[in-house]
């Protein structure tokens, strides 16, 4: 009886094990769902306030306005024996009522996502799984781990992940697989990024709750203009943990060998993933990530002096915590906060290649917000943002707050 639910658990945490390399958020640390959800739209908008939409432009004055953001919204869950589909869809943009007159700014900015999971049990021990995710959008959602502060324009985001997980054992599984990630930026800022990566990590069942892991990652990033090209290799070794029904953790830690090819930099560096997420009671509700390495995203950047520069060392603390409490079946209170301070070294003069100085950054992210249910089809919200960067780089010095009231209809 204990080597069966073993078993059946081992297929369970097989199937759910891949997030360390998925298309989902930071905050992923599994999925909770095991029955399907039928296909559900969402359409709404809402009314804003924005301080400062020119943040993210270099040299740009502060300017405020108002907005409306329209959007439209579907998500998909159907499991079966063999397969499993995981869908959500928006479409959406912010349009600003005032024209933004810093250069690089837009009226109209999209806001809009894809996001495709698909798992096909070939047997027991085999299955494939995919991982699909495509944004595009001008303001970043710092919990997908790709972004900072503000740039001027819109970013799309590619990211796309194919995996075989295969049992060798009651015990012991693999899963080894092929990720692309790609940045594009709408204004040139030579910091556009194409990486192709391969991976393997190893899977232990330690006990029905905790799954043991070791992954090897080994990544080649092409960048664009002035900046290096990058290959990377990191060495990881964590533990899955169900610590109850509505609690459960993924924890790596590890090594990150960084290596540069325009100046023939090698780097080692700690690198860490986390990600909690529990259900304390009916009510009540966190989840949180922790993520620390170097990154090859937006390592170009002009000094407050008008210095151009590319860094091929840009180390990053990703901290992240939002909840939800529910007062009742129809008042909720959500918020969260995001903390991405970031160190700049290695760098050079774009124009005469000379070495600069290093530099810094560090983003503050909260938001708090109310969502009330008007009735079974309409829901209201009222939410406040607040950004704040202190930075060493134009464009990316910055503070900005937005408030927002919001009607949606789900059906």
């Amino acid at each position: 009886m204990k080597n069966k639910s073993i078993k059946s658990l081992f297929v369970v945490l097989l199937a759910t094990g891949n997030s360390s390399v998925s298309a989902q958020s930071l905050y992923y640390a599994g999925s909770d769902l095991n029955e399907s959800v039928p296909l559900k739209w969402v359409v709404g908008s809402s009314l804003s306030y924005d301080d400062n939409i020119a943040a993210g432009a270099v040299g740009a004055e502060k300017e405020s306005s108002y907005g409306i953001s329209p959007y439209v919204g579907l998500t998909f869950f159907n499991k079966s024996p063999q397969t499993t589909w995981d869908v959500s869809a928006r479409l959406g943009g912010i349009y600003y009522f005032e024209e933004p007159e810093a250069i690089g700014t837009e009226q109209w900015n999209n806001q809009s996502s894809l996001m495709v999971d698909y798992t096909f049990r070939y047997s027991e021990r085999l299955r494939f799984v995919s991982t699909n995710l495509i944004r595009r959008e001008a303001q970043p959602d710092y919990s997908y781990g790709y972004a900072s502060s503000l740039t001027s324009g819109e970013i799309t985001f590619v990211h796309t992940d194919q995996a075989v997980g295969w049992r060798w054992s009651e015990r012991f599984g693999t899963y080894t697989g092929f990720r692309v990630i790609n940045n594009t930026y709408e204004n040139g800022t030579e910091n556009d990024r194409l990486t192709l990566e391969l991976y393997n990590q190893l899977r232990y069942q330690l006990d029905p709750s905790s799954v043991l892991t070791g992954d090897y990652r080994y990544g080649e990033t092409s960048g664009d203009g002035n900046a290096s090209d990058y290959t990377d290799h990191y060495l990881l070794a964590g533990i899955e943990r169900r610590f109850s029904p509505t609690a459960v953790g993924n924890f790596r830690l590890g090594a990150q060998l960084h290596q540069a090819d325009r100046n023939s930099v090698d780097t080692t560096s700690p690198y860490a993933e986390l990600a909690f997420n529990s259900t304390v009671n009916q009510q009540f509700a966190l989840r949180s990530f922790l993520r620390y390495g170097i990154e090859a995203n937006d390592t170009g950047q002009l000094f407050l002096d008008g210095i151009s520069a590319q860094f091929d060392d840009r180390r990053t603390l990703r901290l992240g915590a939002s909840f939800t409490y529910s007062f009742s079946s129809m008042l909720s209170l959500l918020g969260g906060l995001d903390y991405v301070p970031t160190w700049y070294q290695e760098g050079r003069n774009t124009v005469s290649g000379a070495s600069v100085e290093d530099g810094s950054e560090n983003l503050f992210n909260g938001y708090l917000g109310l969502s009330v249910k008007l009735n079974d089809y309409l829901t209201g919200s009222l939410g406040y943002n607040f950004t704040n960067s202190d930075s060493d780089f134009q464009g990316t010095n910055y503070s900005r707050s937005r408030v927002n009231i919001g009607l949606s209809s789900e059906f």
